[in-house]
C-alpha cells in the first residue's frame, strides 16, 4: 500500500530540470569556476616559487617565515581557512567580498602546497650545474633563471598539473562564502526545485568532464616536455 502511494515524476520532468539548469551552471562555471581557478594558481605558483626559494635559501629568517607559513596552511583545512578570511576578519573590521576572499584564501594554500613540489624539482637539478654556472661567471640569479628553472619545470609538470586539476574541484568550497560559482548555482536551483540528488550529480559531471579535458591536456603537455628533453 506504501508503495502505491508513491508518486513517480514523469521522466520529462527531471529532463526539463537538468536542461534548465545546465546553463546557469555552465555561466557558474564560465566566470566564477575557471577564473578563480586561474588567477588563485597564478598567484600561488608566485608565492610557492618565492617560498620554495626561501626554504632553500641561507637566510635563516627567510627559511622560519617560509616553514611557518606551509606549516600553518598544511595544518589546516582549506574550508577553515575560507572562514577565518571571509567570516572571521569582519569581526576585527576587515570585510572581503565573496570573491576576492576566495581568492586570497585559495591563492594561500596553493602557494603552499605548490612551494613544496618546486622546491624539490629545484633540488633535484645537481649541483654541478649551479658550479657550472659560477664557473662562467654567471651570478645566482642568472643560474637560476636560465639553468635551473627551466629543467625544474620539466620535474614540476606533472604534480603542478594535479594540483590544478584538484583546485578545479576545491572551488565548489567558495559555495559555502556565497561566491556565486558552478555549485553555488547547482545548490540555489536545488532549493527551488527539491531534486537534490539530480542537480548535484549533474554538478558532478560537469566537474567531471571539466577535469578530464584537463587531464587531456596535461598528457599532451607532459610529452612536448618528454620530447624537448630529448632533443
Amino acid at each position: 500500500m506504501y508503495l502505491n502511494s508513491i508518486q513517480l515524476q514523469d521522466p520529462n520532468h527531471y529532463m526539463q530540470i537538468a536542461q534548465s539548469s545546465l546553463l546557469p551552471m555552465l555561466k557558474g562555471a564560465l566566470y566564477y569556476t575557471l577564473p578563480l581557478t586561474l588567477i588563485t594558481f597564478s598567484i600561488g605558483l608566485i608565492l610557492a616559487l618565492l617560498t620554495a626559494l626561501a626554504k632553500i635559501s641561507s637566510i635563516k629568517p627567510l627559511q622560519w617565515i617560509a616553514r611557518f607559513y606551509v606549516s600553518i596552511i598544511r595544518g589546516t583545512p582549506l574550508l577553515v581557512q575560507l572562514y577565518i578570511i571571509f567570516y572571521g576578519l569582519p569581526s576585527i573590521h576587515i570585510t572581503i567580498n565573496p570573491f576576492p576572499a576566495a581568492v586570497i584564501g585559495f591563492s594561500l594554500n596553493v602557494g603552499a602546497y605548490a612551494s613544496e613540489i618546486i622546491r624539490a624539482a629545484i633540488l633535484s637539478i645537481p649541483k654541478g650545474q649551479w658550479e657550472a654556472g659560477y664557473s662562467i661567471n654567471m651570478n645566482y640569479s642568472q643560474i637560476l633563471r636560465r639553468i635551473i628553472l627551466p629543467q625544474a619545470v620539466r620535474v614540476s609538470i606533472p604534480p603542478l598539473s594535479n594540483t590544478f586539476i584538484s583546485l578545479v574541484k576545491d572551488t565548489s568550497l567558495a559555495s559555502l562564502i556565497l561566491v556565486t560559482e558552478m555549485f553555488r548555482k547547482a545548490q540555489e536551483i536545488a532549493a527551488t526545485t527539491y531534486e537534490f540528488l539530480l542537480l548535484y550529480s549533474e554538478a558532478a559531471l560537469i566537474y567531471w568532464i571539466i577535469c578530464f579535458i584537463l587531464s587531456i591536456i596535461q598528457q599532451k603537455l607532459e610529452g612536448r616536455f618528454d620530447k624537448y628533453v630529448s632533443h
